[in-house]
């Protein structure tokens, strides 16, 4: 090797150099790249998935919001009868009102295409005064009433404190969820058999 030429030198180091780049530099400079594309990749799904978690944070803010409003809104039309509760309710209006419930007949739901109507007819005795204190108190119920068929009339035996009798229809509302369409096609079926 002492006896080569200068080229012969420029030679082996060009091979030498060719071995080095083809199975050193160009593989390693390859997966450099691919780790490059990759995290370009990577950094484009984690841009992707902050935008969906601010995404989804804003719908789980509007469904704390929605829920809170499904709340406020059952209080006012719930979804089932709470019979026992309203008299109860009733009942401590119009002890607070100082008046008497004669009568607390509920009736019968009249549905309607998204609720049912409920009345619940009541009879009151008392005097002037605290029959509008109890209509007023009820108009702050949170549950909705709707006061139809009002008539007043003056009792014979009156008293101080009972000077009247008052009878009406309460009104109020039951939220009824959409009835499931299966079984309206299971009654077509059944027709069609």
């Amino acid at each position: 090797m002492r006896n080569w030429p200068w080229y012969g030198y420029l030679l082996l180091a060009v091979i030498i150099f060719g071995l080095f780049y083809m199975f050193y530099y160009k593989p390693k400079n390859q997966e450099l790249t691919n780790m490059r594309e990759e995290r370009i990749k990577i950094e484009d799904e984690v841009a992707q998935l902050r935008i969906k978690k601010e995404q989804l944070d804003k719908i789980e803010i509007e469904i704390q919001k929605m829920d809170a409003l499904l709340k406020e809104l059952e209080a006012i039309i719930p979804q089932k009868r709470e019979i026992s509760d309203i008299l109860r309710r009733m009942q401590q209006l119009a002890y607070d009102s100082y008046l008497n419930i004669t009568k607390f007949t509920p009736k019968g739901e009249i549905d309607k295409e998204f609720y049912a109507e409920w009345p619940i007819t009541l009879e009151i005795t008392g005097n002037y005064h605290n029959l509008a204190m109890f209509f007023d108190r009820l108009s702050r119920f949170s549950r909705i009433f709707n006061v139809e068929s009002f008539s007043i009339k003056s009792l014979e035996d009156q008293t101080e404190s009972t000077t009247l009798s008052a009878t009406w229809t309460a009104k109020t509302y039951i939220f009824h969820e959409e009835s499931s369409p299966p079984e309206k096609t299971q009654k077509q079926t059944g027709n069609n058999e």
